[in-house]
């Protein structure tokens, strides 16, 4: 296992490996951004919880949820450093990896600073896939065993969500008839934070794992290892990695709280209860069988699902259809990105 000590050692001597950790890094600081704040919007938009303490709330369980996880399996880490092929040259794949990264930094900034929500895990999964393609020139980079995983994620975390956040809404509306109104609403809203603070923790157990591959694939390239397996992250890449995530949460985080929790969908307290629920069912389910899916896809899925159940009009599908189709495009152009800076990468370096 590579120490911190050595990790030191191995940055000094390879400024290059020094280059790709602190963009690695900063795809990780974007997914706090982005991707995190995901998970405490709703809370915050049915006022459960005060946002500063949601925002503490996600950092905590950002990185039990990453240490769990990794203690239990690293099936989604594998998946992703098995995804594409990026030769036997270790020094081309480094700078492929680069590239990919910037891909990734340049497509999450764009849509934060325009605050919509996108996947930085399929941003992930596109600029190092276009990389790979700038290396091969054909698509025997993909190992499409592998990708299809992305996919079957896909549809699975999105149908799961909504039908789940739906059904639950109808469920809760029946068996809650008679209750007293206010004791219920103060019900699910304690309920709520638990949820929510179960999905921030899911998103640590995902997205944690997916960054922290790519970090062990740079430093296993630098040392001419080749694709190195996920089974034993260092404790402290952890806890730079959960800590990382939590400063991007906490400096942009109320953008994406705004536009997700206040903009794109009313919810009353048991609604986002059964969105919390839903998402989080969700990708324990998707992390435990070692899909790539995303924690933004999953979260929007059920709180559309809970708001929809009981009235189609409560969702702005206007600001719905925004964030689907910034999903869309994430797979084309942030692959297009990784792609073209591959080939510039490869000409400099």
């Amino acid at each position: 296992m590579i120490t911190l000590g050595h990790f030191f050692e191995m940055i000094v001597a390879n400024p290059f490996l020094a280059l790709v950790i602190v963009l690695v890094f900063g795809c990780i600081f974007v997914n706090g951004a982005t991707d995190a704040a995901n998970a405490i919007a709703e809370a915050v938009g049915t006022r459960s919880i005060k946002v500063n303490n949601a925002i503490i709330m996600s950092v905590v369980c950002n990185f039990i949820g990453l240490v769990a996880m990794c203690l239990i399996s690293t099936a989604v880490a594998d998946t992703i450093l098995g995804m594409v092929d990026f030769g036997s040259n270790d020094h081309e794949a480094l700078v492929a990896l680069a590239a990919g990264c910037v891909g990734i930094v340049t497509w999450a900034v764009g849509a934060w600073a325009l605050g919509i929500p996108t996947s930085e895990s399929h941003a992930l999964i596109a600029g190092l896939t276009g990389a790979a393609l700038a290396i091969h020139g054909d698509f025997g980079a993909v190992n499409w065993g592998e990708w299809s995983k992305v996919l079957i994620g896909l549809f699975f975390s999105t149908t799961l969500g909504f039908a789940a956040g739906w059904i639950i809404v109808k469920a809760i509306n029946k068996l809650c008839v008679n209750v007293n109104r206010q004791h219920a609403d103060e019900m699910f809203g304690h309920l709520q934070v638990v949820g929510s603070a179960f999905v921030a923790a899911m998103h640590g157990a995902q997205d944690g794992q997916k960054f922290m591959s790519i970090a062990m694939l740079a430093i296993a390239l630098s040392a001419g290892h080749g694709v190195a397996g996920a089974d034993a992250f260092p404790l402290w890449l952890q806890v730079l990695c959960a800590a990382l995530m939590s400063i991007g949460t906490a400096i942009g985080g109320r953008k994406i709280i705004k536009k997700v929790g206040m903009e794109m969908v009313k919810l009353e307290r048991y609604q986002g209860f059964a969105a919390s629920f839903s998402a989080s069912a969700s990708l324990l389910l998707s992390t435990l069988t070692g899909l790539p899916v995303s924690t933004t896809h999953t979260k929007m899925t059920a709180m559309m699902g809970a708001g929809a159940a009981k009235n189609i009009r409560s969702v702005n599908w206007g600001v719905a259809k925004e964030m689907v189709a910034a999903w869309v495009f994430t797979f084309p152009g942030c692959g297009l990105i990784g792609f073209l800076f591959a080939k510039l990468f490869l000409m400099i370096f």
